[in-house]
Formats: C-alpha cells, structure tokens, sequence
C-alpha cells in the first residue's frame, strides 16, 4: 500500500532551517520543497516523463515568492500534461522561448524589419521621411511595446493630440504606416489579426487641398501676362517649359542637358529625390515648341550642367520656387501656381477627348495596377507623343498675338532643320 504524504503546512515550510546538505520535506504528488544548505528553499516537482519514462525534476520557484497554494496549482497543472502526453518542462520552456520572441518583437523591432522592405521601394528622401514620423510621434511612446499587445484604443490615445493640433496630414500617414507595419506582422506570423486597421474611422480626414489653377480658356490671358511679365529670361523659360512638359515644379528646375536626347526628341526625367512613389523613369516625349525653348536658353545656359540655372549659383538649377514666385508677381497669388499648370493640362486633353489613361501617364501618374501600368510603359510613348504635340499647339494657339518664348522660336528651329 502507498505510503500516504500529510501535506506541508506553513509553520513547516516557513520554519524549515537549512542543514549541512540539502534535503527535501514532501508534500505529496511528487512536489517537494527542498531546503538548500545556503537557506534558499524551493519547489520541485519529480515526475516521470511521459514517452521516455525517464526521472526529472522541475523547479517551481522560490518560497515565499511562490506559496504553498502556488506550488500544489502548478503540481496539478503538470500533472495534467503528463496525463496528456505533455513533458511540463519542455512545454514551459517552449512558453518561455515563445514569451521572450514576444517581448524582443517590439512595436519600433517590427517596424525596422518593415522598412527594411519599404525603403527599397521608395525615394531615400521619402522614406527617411516615414521612418522620422514613426520616430517622433509613435515610437517614443509605444516603441518598446510588444507587437502583440498593440491595440486601438492605446494607439488612437497617442496620435488623438496630433488632430488637435490640426495636423491632419500627419495623422493619415500614420494610420497608413502603422497599418502597413502591423500587416507585415500578420504575413510574417507575429500576429494572428491586424488590430489598426480600422484606426483611421476614429480620426477626421484631411480636407483635399487643390492647387489653385485656372480654366484652358483663361491660357490666353496667361500667356499675354508672361510675355510682357518683368521676370528674368529663364524664369520664363522654365514656365513656358513646365507648361508645354506637363511635369512638377521639381522636376522641371531640375532638368540637365545630359538629360535631353534630341536625336529621339525625349526628355529622362530625373528621378526627383522628394517624391513619396518608387523612383521610376519616366521619359517626356519632346514636341517642337519645347525643343525651340532648349535653342533659345541654349546660349545662357548649354555651357553648363542645367538647362534651367541658378541666378545665385548657375552651377545649380533654379529653386523650386522660383516660377511660383513669378507667378505672384505677375498678380496670380492665390489664382494659379506652378503644379497648377497640370491642371491646366489635364482640363484641356480631358475635354478633348483623348485617352484618360495616356494623359495620366503624361502626367506620370502612377497606375495601380501594376499590369496595366507595365503595359502603358512599354506602350505609351509614341500616343504621349500626339498627346504632348497637341498640348503644345494648343498652348500656340493661346500665345497667338503675344511674344510666347516656344512660339517665337519655331519658325527659326523649322528653318535650321531644313
């Protein structure tokens, strides 16, 4: 018959003195507590493994840090993985192996292994940008958290100061960064779900901010401004030049003559170092009007590595800056700056029917569908190139009577060539 153990009480484990060796005082089902010779007692449970049959001992913790109670709750939870098959001590330390990926995967230890992904899709400038904002606004305070135990209300708490300030930009990027961040971490199994994803209902949305522009029927009076406008040559230049190109502020003042293949009448568009979408080549079909403005500044500027100057430093280009600028003094403030002779653009090719996925790419818009968007590639050049020549005409045509730089210079670019 089995020895019965008469469970341990607390005068027997509190009062229990060390010896000159350890010894064990049993409580029962295999739990003992052992007393050391330094006067440290802790809870071990002596069990069989269940494949192997093989003898083990597992340490409960220290008493009194772990009590009585708490060692006969472990005693029965062991027991019950044994009953199962379970070996107790490889189970906790798999939970303790798991437990301490948890902890190391940290909310700002994730997101480094996002961008480390998102920043070969993107500008440097861009994502240092991203990385910067996750920085100073979510990282600081959640950084060190968990991936695990991310959650809504905690992340909302945090960004809610931002929308008070009206800075409803940023709160937008945010909510996209972190939820790009916490879908990386369902597709790599950190997290089961994705509890950002509906963060952004919880915020107001950034009112959409147009570029002032002005109706196709109103380049006349533009073009009639800009001819008797007191501005210096190659700031008329570059705004005939963005004008006739249809391409941003940034890109237009960055332009080298390296960049200019006139023998195939195209424009490789520098890769802007601001822009937010992948770099990408994006080539502009060059019409005569656009060719004629390159032979008109060639005498200022073709000695040099940019088609567009400085006036301070002409080893630099111009300053994006510099047609807005124009465009206030010449009594548009408010009315129309540069990005807004996109519009202009895109207003007139629309009405007249051209192709709404080929002036897109005039404007090198990115198309999302990354099929589509290989094809208009590879396609597109010789439509842009109707496109860009009518655009241009049209722009003539509104110059007619005025002294525009691209009007008055075709005649001469015809007559060389021939």
């Amino acid at each position: 018959m089995p020895k019965v153990v008469k469970p341990l009480n607390f005068n027997q484990v509190d009062k229990a003195k060390p010896k000159d060796k350890d010894y064990r005082l049993s409580d029962g089902g295999g739990l003992f507590l052992r007393v050391r010779k330094s006067g440290t007692k802790d809870w071990i449970l002596r069990y069989q493994e269940p494949v192997t049959k093989k003898r083990k001992d597992l340490s409960f913790g220290i008493f009194p840090t772990v009590s009585i109670a708490d060692a006969r709750a472990k005693r029965e939870e062991a027991h019950k993985q044994i009953a199962k098959g379970i070996d107790p001590q490889v189970f906790r330390n798999e939970q303790l192996k798991h437990e301490k990926v948890r902890l190391a995967n940290t909310l700002e230890e994730v997101g480094a292994q996002w961008f480390n992904v998102k920043k070969t899709k993107v500008t440097p400038d861009y994502a240092e940008d991203v990385w910067r904002s996750l920085e100073n606004h979510i990282f600081k305070s959640i950084g060190n958290t968990p991936i695990s135990d991310i959650n809504a209300i905690d992340t909302i708490a945090i960004i809610k100061p931002l929308e008070s300030k009206g800075s409803l930009e940023t709160v937008k990027r945010l909510c996209q960064r972190l939820n790009e961040i916490m879908v990386f971490a369902v597709n790599t199994g950190l997290v089961h779900s994705n509890p950002l994803s509906g963060i952004k209902a919880a915020f107001l949305p950034p009112a959409k901010k147009h570029f002032p522009t002005l109706k196709p029927e109103e380049l006349p009076k533009l073009m009639r401004s800009l001819s008797t406008a007191s501005i210096k040559l190659v700031t008329r230049c570059l705004i005939e030049w963005q004008l006739h190109t249809m391409v941003r502020p940034s890109e237009a003042v960055e332009v080298k003559w390296a960049d200019i293949d006139l023998e195939n009448q195209t424009w490789k568009v520098a890769r802007h170092k601001n822009s937010h979408k992948t770099e990408r080549e994006h080539i502009v079909p060059l019409t005569t009007q656009t060719l004629s403005i390159l032979e008109f500044i060639k005498p200022v500027s073709g000695h040099r590595t940019y088609v567009f100057p400085s006036d301070r430093n002409p080893k630099s280009h111009a300053n994006e800056q510099t047609a807005n600028m124009a465009l206030k003094r010449m009594g548009y403030e408010n009315k129309l700056v540069a990005h807004g002779l996109r519009s202009i653009a895109s207003t007139t090719l629309n009405e007249h029917g051209f192709d709404p996925d080929v002036i897109e790419s005039c404007l090198a818009h990115v198309d999302k569908n990354e099929v589509r968007r290989a094809y208009n590639r590879a396609d597109y050049l010789e439509r842009r190139r109707v496109v860009m020549a009518y655009w241009s005409e049209f722009i003539e045509k509104a110059a007619t009577g005025n002294t525009g730089i691209a009007m008055s210079n075709v005649s001469q670019l015809n007559n060389k060539r021939a």
